[in-house]
């Protein structure tokens, strides 16, 4: 028998390297002689770079960068095979890395990513994927595209010298390209996004997100009215209308930078998750698929890692069974994506704290009753 292994992490419990572990542990008490292969995979936010490094045996790059006050940090990315690396924007430029009293993203960046990208380049990369949730930042990556080489110059033609945030937007009244171009050219870029608001408006990034990242209503409205005077400078230096594109106003604007100076593409974060570890062709000839992650619910559906695997697992006619901490009376809906069956790893009334320190033993322990299951159906049939 040849299982796939391929969960997301249990937030605050296990990554997804250590719940493939803990699959194949429960697995293998069963039915030792079962072919496994462990594909540890993530929905393209927190996590990612860990497991598709370990999905595709790449290696970790740690690289000082500005933070996004502009101190050092120590950052790491993936540099995976056929000069590919996977970019965590948090990990440079993320809300954690600015402390709580601290926090207001008129004075926030991006150039750390920048300096993330921009190596990876040098290291010979020639594919990017770009996990953008939780910044810090609404600078509409023009802080990315100034460490990448784009030059921004004030209304006296004087060069901005400084990282550039979310209120030096509204300082900016020429780009030049030249250098990023030149940086860029030949490199694809993937990003991982599964919101899809707009740059602008009532939805956008300013009125939506800036709230969360320490932006009082007098800040809300700069960014906005900051983010409206660049975006119409940015269009018209790299001829792309992305304002309106859903994706846009991901973090901070980031969305509608990446895709402006970067020609990136914004795509389900599980997707691209799943193509960069091949989980298709790891499915070929497999008999079952373990998946699972923290909350099983009805918005699983919506671009969840869960669904993800399902759906790739489906197009193969192999059955998917999904193991959660926490199942939702409404989590039914995920049967109608390829899941088989779901169970809970909980055996009974657990609290939380216990839940989160157990969850090695729990998954193994639910994983091993899985096959249990699977051996009763074998001598049925």
């Amino acid at each position: 028998m040849k299982i796939i292994i391929a969960p997301d992490s249990f937030k605050n419990s296990l990554s997804s390297i250590e719940a493939c572990r803990a699959i194949a542990e429960g697995i293998r008490r069963v039915r030792p002689d079962t072919q496994i292969v462990e594909v540890p995979v993530a929905d393209g936010g927190e996590g990612t770079v860990e497991a598709l490094t370990a999905a595709t045996g790449g290696t970790y790059r740690r690289f000082k960068v500005h933070g996004p006050l502009q101190e050092k940090v120590e950052a790491i990315y993936g540099l995976l095979p056929d000069r590919l690396a996977v970019i965590e924007m948090a990990a440079a430029a993320g809300l954690p890395l600015v402390p709580e009293v601290q926090r207001n993203p008129l004075h926030t960046t991006t150039y750390g990513l920048g300096e993330l990208m921009a190596d990876a380049v040098e290291q010979g990369c020639q594919r990017l994927i770009i996990g953008i949730g939780g910044s810090a930042t609404n600078d509409c990556g023009t802080g990315m595209a100034q460490a990448l080489g784009v030059r921004f110059y004030d209304r006296c033609s004087q060069l901005i010298q400084q990282p550039m945030t979310g209120e030096l937007m509204g300082q900016a009244a020429k780009i030049d390209m030249t250098e990023a171009v030149k940086r860029l050219k030949g490199v694809s870029i993937r990003v991982a996004c599964d919101v899809t608001n707009p740059l602008l408006g009532p939805k956008g990034a300013a009125r939506v997100y800036s709230p969360q990242k320490g932006a009082d209503p007098a800040g809300q409205e700069m960014l906005e009215t900051n983010a409206a005077h660049i975006i119409d400078i940015i269009e018209a230096a790299t001829g792309r209308a992305v304002r309106d594109t859903p994706g846009a106003g991901a973090a901070g604007g980031l969305g509608a930078g990446l895709m402006a100076f970067a020609g990136a593409k914004l795509e389900r974060g599980v997707d691209i998750v799943l193509d960069a570890a091949r989980l298709d062709e790891k499915l070929t000839g497999a008999d079952l698929v373990i998946t699972g992650e923290g909350k099983l619910d009805g918005q699983t559906a919506f671009g969840k890692t869960i669904a993800g695997v399902a759906a790739r697992a489906r197009r193969q006619n192999i059955p998917v069974v999904a193991l959660a901490g926490t199942v939702a009376p409404d989590a039914g809906a995920v049967h109608d994506l390829g899941v088989a069956a779901y169970l809970s790893i909980c055996p009974g009334p657990i609290t939380p704290a216990e839940a989160l320190t157990q969850g090695a033993t729990l998954l193994a322990d639910a994983a091993e009753q899985i096959m249990r299951l699977i051996n009763v159906a074998q001598r049925l049939h």
